[in-house]
């Protein structure tokens, strides 16, 4: 299965989550409700909390083949710019201890800087990757929640009571106030912009 297909997402159908999973499955698990449905079927990027757009069209050989070419320009974009996905320049064989291998471009001086370090390029790297992560104090991945949850909560719950002061207890840091702005919601929202706005979230899933 393609890291696009495999992306972990979630379905809403109105306010009411319906199903979590990869890409794939969930596309599929909406197929198969079809005209069962009441309620606009809005699908979920757990990573970013955006809308991810559904062709469902056709049979499920037709959906699948859609959604590996729509993940394959994806990757193709992503390589034009410079930031290649795992999938489009891994070697071949699976990685070792989740290893991905990606491209960097530095210039000649910090090739020989890094040359000159014990252990090599690799291993220096990822050191100061560490090191530039503590000392962040995770200020990057809780501005990465917050708009992880702002995307969700911008699509599906605008029209709720309270959801300008939400979006302000969310942006301000302010835990507590964001989920007492949100507790009248219902309840699949709220857990999951909850679930979204958490620091950690792609850790929780890995």
């Amino acid at each position: 299965m393609s890291d696009y297909l495999s992306t972990p997402c979630t379905a809403f159908a109105g306010t009411k989550r319906i199903t979590s999973g990869t890409l794939i499955d969930v596309a599929l698990t909406i197929k198969r409700a079809g005209a069962g449905m009441q309620n606009a079927v809005l699908t979920f990027d757990d990573a970013s909390g955006a809308v991810i757009d559904l062709d469902l069209r056709g049979t499920t050989a037709e959906i699948v083949k859609r959604l590996t070419e729509h993940g394959e320009l994806g990757a193709l974009a992503a390589s034009a710019r410079g930031e290649r996905t795992g999938a489009s320049s891994r070697s071949r064989g699976r990685p070792r201890l989740g290893v991905v291998a990606r491209e960097v471009t530095l210039l000649p001086r910090h090739w020989e800087w890094l040359a000159r370090q014990p252990g090599g390029a690799s291993q220096m790297l990822r050191r100061l990757v560490d090191e530039a992560r503590r000392a962040d104090g995770g200020q990057t991945d809780r501005k990465e929640a917050r708009e992880r949850a702002y995307n969700f909560l911008s699509a599906l719950a605008g029209d709720l009571a309270g959801y300008e002061e939400a979006i302000r207890a969310l942006f301000a840091g302010e835990d507590e106030t964001f989920a007492e702005r949100m507790a009248t919601w219902p309840a699949d929202i709220r857990d999951y912009a909850l679930a979204l706005a958490r620091p950690n979230l792609s850790e929780e899933r890995s």
